[in-house]
């Protein structure tokens, strides 16, 4: 844990200006509602609409010119795609992003949009990576994982950095997880620079492959329904250097229902008039649902993306 802190630490101060420290805002009115004082760290507000450009722009930084020349391949459901598309496109780095039929088509058009090549493939998220990575290898060229790669850790744990920088006093962080790069970059850095403050994780029920693994302790096949929280779907890939980081920062799990996602979006649009994906819902809801547990306490939920299709956010939320 220590040297994926320093490798957070030395990326903390790296990925300026291309990736903005977002703000840490109170929510007065939910505050109010669930009894607890309640703090939303804004990612949806980054450049891309996601925290993904954290931990894209670092890796992205940190290629030799061999890699930079001759391009790099991920996967991604939407969001680490724009952000590696992003970053590629800054750095003169070529980007090439394999996504599946069913990836949003917003989320696709935008890959599109930043100069990115795309690859459509059948199948669910995971085949997606497995293609991505296999089709890197035969290239000679750098795969970047959406979450299997520690430097995409240490980006995205720089986000743990500055909620310790702007609320050294949280009790709790509410984070959506998908593969565990998120929580387990941000885990590592606030039980090194705020250790009284607890991890919670909150999946979907209807995708919760990572927690799954977890309470098995070993990497296994969960089965999967679609849920509004596409950008926390899928399954991780066998070894992930996800898996262990996680197993030693997640202090606290809860799974959250679609109803859930979708009230809890609601919440944020009527709260702070924020159009917000169903991850950010997702960690939203895991806050309501242990919100009597944190009575009288300080809390920050990450509200991780805003990347959602119009019709789906007003079909979620009305």
């Amino acid at each position: 844990m220590d040297a994926l802190f320093d490798r957070i630490r030395e990326a903390h101060r790296a990925i300026r200006p291309d990736v903005m420290v977002t703000p840490l805002e109170r929510s007065a009115s939910l505050s109010t509602l669930l009894g607890c004082d309640v703090w939303f760290k804004a990612e949806h507000l980054q450049p891309t609409g996601s925290f993904k450009l954290r931990g894209a722009t670092n890796k992205v930084r940190r290629l030799d010119e061999h890699a930079r020349r001759d391009g790099v391949v991920t996967a991604s459901t939407g969001n680490h795609g724009q952000a590696v598309a992003l970053a590629g496109a800054l750095a003169g780095v070529p980007v090439t992003v394999f996504v599946t039929g069913s990836a949003v088509q917003a989320k696709v058009d935008a890959i599109r949009a930043r100069g990115a090549e795309l690859v459509v493939i059948d199948g669910p998220p995971i085949e997606a990576e497995l293609q991505a990575r296999r089709c890197a290898a035969e290239l000679g060229k750098i795969y970047i994982s959406p979450y299997n790669d520690l430097d995409v850790v240490a980006g995205q744990g720089t986000l743990g950095m500055e909620l310790a920088e702007q609320a050294s006093d949280l009790d709790a962080v509410f984070i959506a997880t998908g593969g565990g790069g998120l929580i387990g970059g941000t885990g590592t850095a606030l039980k090194r620079r705020s250790p009284h403050t607890r991890i919670v994780g909150v999946w979907p029920e209807n995708s919760a492959c990572l927690l799954r693994s977890l309470e098995a302790g070993a990497i296994i096949d969960t089965e999967e329904r679609d849920t509004l929280s596409d950008g926390t779907a899928g399954a991780i890939e066998p070894g992930s250097v996800t898996f262990p980081i996680c197993q030693r920062v997640i202090d606290e799990t809860a799974t959250v229902s679609e109803a859930e996602i979708a009230a809890a979006m609601r919440r944020i649009a009527e709260a702070e008039h924020w159009i917000v994906e169903g991850a950010a819902g997702v960690a939203l809801a895991g806050l309501i649902k242990r919100a009597d547990a944190y009575r009288g306490r300080k809390v920050a939920v990450v509200l991780c993306g805003r990347n959602i299709g119009l019709d789906t956010f007003l079909k979620a939320v009305a």
